[in-house]
């Protein structure tokens, strides 16, 4: 671990329990000024004595609870590396640095960098620097045919390592590098922050893309994207973003796969949204309001599927239930397809219908809503039962669906379709 990031550790360790004593002060705070005010201006020369005890004891409890951590924190930084190994480097780091990010990464990105994550092509657990030497050096054996992998929130790009219980030795290998032993496509894995706009990432992973196109070994011929989760939402982004921007990589891709994508919502970020709308009527109950609200921008992306800025802009992030996602057109002459899982074998069963995959519903994943509607084909979905959320990250029934959709014959254009 490098010694900024124990600093930045012992810093964001202080802020969360210093934390604490903020909350327990504004809630003494808000029942107080309820008491005082309806006293009225009998109470007034208690109130102002109260409020200078009190301000002055919770800002002293505040402070010595933020103190602790960084001086814990000091002397381990200074016998840190200032240019060791990342935390995120390491499996067990990779996980909390990605658990991190997802919940607090638009935050962490302007308090402290130094544990906030960048968006990066990795291969074999580092960084890839993305122009024409460092494609070539990190990628000897490149082939014409890229399968991009973006992982979903609180995740990095290990995640696409996870095995399904009810996998084979051989089907325990990756989706990646299946991908490659049978078809020739070389696997490339994104890693970035979760925590931020899904518009954000969506942006940047078409500038990486385009960096990519143009660096690699060979002439690049086709692109597929495979996103898990909000790792499809960022994939039609970026799709969004590059065509609009004209780049070259845009013309490449030919399949968009979208596993277990919340196209349309997700409940647990509606549900927090409603959360923090019911705390936050109450002045006693407000500050716990605040505390649920803290939650990254691209969780809040996540309550219906934001794409695009314009779905976020000039409004307020913490508004009660309100959609104003745009839908986003497909890449013209591109195939877009998805995968829903559900616990239950059926998907119109109550429990598959409001469980869905522990995470997102059958018709988010599928983007059938009663008002909003994803333009998939008939043939371009695929449910997935008896299966949970983090099962479509590796399992072979998944694998074989990928398999038969990128090795279907091309349909014809749709003038011949209407003859």
């Amino acid at each position: 671990m490098r010694s900024s990031e124990v600093r930045a550790i012992g810093e964001l360790a202080g802020d969360a329990v210093a934390l604490y004593g903020r909350l327990a002060g504004d809630v003494h705070r808000a029942v107080s000024t309820r008491t005082f005010g309806a006293l009225g201006l009998v109470g007034m020369p208690v109130r102002v004595a109260h409020d200078a005890i009190s301000g002055a004891v919770y800002g002293s409890v505040r402070r010595a609870l933020g103190v602790m951590p960084r001086a814990i924190a000091a002397p381990v930084a200074r016998r840190a590396l200032p240019e060791g190994s990342r935390l995120a480097d390491a499996p067990s780091g990779a996980i909390a640095i990605g658990a991190l990010n997802g919940a607090f990464g638009d935050s962490l990105a302007g308090r402290h960098p130094d544990l906030a994550l960048e968006m990066t092509i990795r291969r074999r657990g580092r960084d890839v620097v993305t122009d024409s030497p460092g494609l070539t050096a990190a990628f000897p054996d490149a082939t014409p045919k890229l399968a991009v992998f973006v992982h979903g929130l609180c995740e990095t790009d290990t995640a696409w390592r996870l095995a399904s219980r009810r996998a084979t030795a051989q089907e325990r290998s990756t989706y990646g590098s299946r991908l490659r032993e049978d078809l020739g496509y070389s696997p490339l894995y994104v890693r970035y922050n979760t925590g931020l706009h899904v518009s954000d990432n969506g942006r940047r992973l078409a500038e990486v893309l385009g960096h990519v196109v143009e660096g690699w070994p060979v002439q690049v011929e086709e692109i597929v994207l495979v996103g898990h989760s909000m790792g499809g939402l960022v994939a039609r982004s970026a799709c969004h973003y590059g065509d609009a921007a004209s780049s070259e990589w845009t013309r490449r891709v030919r399949h968009v796969f979208c596993l277990g994508t919340p196209h349309l919502g997700a409940p647990l970020e509606r549900l927090a949204n409603l959360a923090g709308w019911g705390l936050g009527r109450l002045p006693e109950t407000r500050p716990f309001g605040a505390l649920v609200n803290a939650r990254s921008a691209g969780i809040k992306d996540l309550r219906f599927g934001s794409c695009v800025e314009d779905d976020w802009c000039d409004c307020d992030p913490d508004e009660f239930m309100r959609d104003r996602c745009t839908e986003v057109p497909f890449l013209a002459g591109t195939t877009y397809c998805f995968v829903g899982a559900t616990l239950a074998r059926d998907p119109d069963s109550p429990l598959g219908r409001t469980v869905g995959d522990l995470l997102v519903q059958y018709p988010s994943a599928s983007g059938q809503g009663r008002k909003r509607r994803i333009p998939f084909e008939l043939d371009d979905g695929r449910h997935l039962g008896g299966a949970h959320h983090l099962d479509l990250l590796n399992h072979p029934a998944v694998y074989e669906q990928m398999r038969a959709w990128l090795t279907r014959p091309p349909r014809a254009p749709a003038a011949l379709d209407a003859a």
